[in-house]
C-alpha cells in the first residue's frame, strides 16, 4: 500500500505537506498547482486517507449479506427463551457492526428457499444433522455454528461447557450434604424436513456420571420430557407422587424449573425446605419467581455476539477454524437452600 513518503517523492514535496493537504488542513497554504499534483499522485498510487478507509470499511460492513439459520421451531423458541436470547445477541451485534442486510430462516424450510445461496455468511443456531450441514456448507464457505460444534477442524463454533456448568450445580448440592438428587430435563432434537431426531443431552450424561461416581445414582429419579414450563410442572408432579422422592433436583432449563417449582408448591411443600431446586440458563424470570431460582447462568447474548464477530473475521479472510467456549457461572438464590458461603 502506498505511503505518504511515496506520494511526497512522486509529487516532489515534503511528506508533512502531503499529509496536511490530504487531511484537509485549513492552516496550510500551498499553491493550487501543488495541491492538485499531490492529489493526482495519491490517486495514481491508490492511496486513501484514514477517513476514506473508515468510510470504505463501514460501507463494506453494510454491504455484507448475513443469514441466520434457526434449528428450532417457532414453538420451541417461544417456549424456551434460551435460543431467543442467542438470536437477540446476534441481531444486536449485526446492528453494532453496521450490517443491515440479514435474513432469518428456519432449518426445515431452507431447501425451498433460494435466498440462502446468495449470502456472504451464515450463522447456525442449534443442533444440525449431517444432511443439513452439507447443504449449508455447500452454499457458503463462511459458516459459524452457535450452541453446537459439528466439526471443530472445519467450522467456527461458539459453545458453552454444559459439563462444567452441570458439575458446578451438582457439587453445590453435594457439598450441602444432599445424597438424594433427582434430574428433570428435556430432549434436544435436530430438525429437517419436519423430521425430528433426538440427540444426546450433555447435562444428563454429566449428571449420571457424577452421581454414579458418588455412588448415589438412582435411575428412577430421572425424569425426561420437553423444554417447557408445562413439562417441568408435570414431571415434578410425577416425581412427588412417589412415596420416596429426591430432596434436591437439578433441572436442565429454567422454564422447566419454574414449572417444577409450581408443582412443589401445589403439593403443599416448601422450596427449598422440602425440595431444593437448581435450574439452568438464568433467564430473566428466574429471579422473580415466588422463590427466586438458583441457576447456572449462560451468557446467551454473548454467544450470539461472539458468533457474529467470528463470522465477520471469517468473511475477511481467516481460514483457521476457531472454537470459542463461553463460560457459565452458578447464580445462588433462595431455591437451593444453601448460601454461597456455606459451600
Amino acid at each position: 500500500m502506498a505511503t505518504i513518503k511515496d506520494i511526497a517523492l512522486l509529487s516532489n514535496v515534503s511528506a508533512s505537506t502531503v499529509s496536511r493537504v490530504l487531511n484537509n488542513d485549513k492552516l496550510i497554504s500551498v499553491q493550487e498547482e501543488t495541491r492538485m499534483r499531490i492529489f493526482e499522485a495519491a490517486k495514481e498510487l491508490g492511496y486513501k486517507t484514514i477517513y476514506e478507509r473508515r468510510i470504505t470499511k463501514r460501507t463494506e460492513k453494510k454491504s455484507l449479506s448475513i443469514g441466520i439459520v434457526l434449528c428450532q421451531s417457532l414453538e420451541e423458541e417461544l417456549n424456551d427463551p434460551y435460543f431467543l436470547s442467542i438470536r437477540q445477541g446476534i441481531e444486536e451485534e449485526l446492528k453494532n457492526q453496521g450490517i443491515n442486510n440479514s435474513a432469518m430462516f428456519r432449518l426445515y424450510d431452507m431447501e425451498t428457499n433460494q435466498m440462502v445461496r446468495d449470502l456472504d455468511g451464515i450463522l447456525v443456531v442449534g443442533i444440525i444433522n449431517d444432511q443439513a450441514l452439507k447443504m449449508i456448507s455447500n452454499h457458503s464457505d463462511n459458516v459459524v455454528y452457535v450452541n453446537h460444534s459439528p466439526d471443530e477442524d472445519l467450522y467456527d463454533s461458539v459453545i458453552i461447557d454444559f459439563e462444567k456448568g452441570t458439575e458446578r450445580a451438582l457439587r453445590h448440592f453435594l457439598n450441602a450434604g444432599h445424597t438424594e438428587i433427582g434430574f428433570i430435563g428435556g430432549v434436544e432434537r435436530e430438525h429437517l424436513n419436519h423430521a425430528k431426531v433426538v440427540v444426546e443431552n450433555q447435562r444428563l450424561i454429566t449428571f449420571e456420571r457424577i452421581m454414579e461416581k458418588e455412588g448415589i445414582l438412582n435411575q428412577e429419579s430421572i425424569f425426561i420430557g420437553e423444554y417447557t414450563m408445562a413439562s417441568g410442572y408435570e414431571l415434578m408432579k410425577k416425581a412427588l407422587n412417589n412415596p420416596i422422592y429426591p430432596k434436591a433436583f437439578f433441572i436442565s432449563s429454567d422454564p422447566m424449573a419454574i414449572g417444577a417449582l409450581r408443582a412443589v408448591q401445589e403439593a403443599g411443600l416448601s422450596v427449598p425446605d422440602d425440595v431444593a431446586i437448581i435450574g439452568f440458563d438464568d433467564i430473566e424470570m428466574a429471579k422473580f419467581c415466588s422463590t427466586p431460582l438458583t441457576t447456572v447462568k449462560v451468557h446467551t447474548k454473548e454467544m450470539g455476539k461472539t458468533g457474529v464477530k467470528l463470522l465477520i473475521d471469517r468473511i475477511h479472510g481467516r481460514k483457521m477454524p476457531l472454537k470459542v467456549t463461553v463460560s457459565t457461572e452458578l447464580i445462588i438464590r433462595q431455591s437451593c437452600g444453601v448460601s454461597q458461603d456455606a459451600t
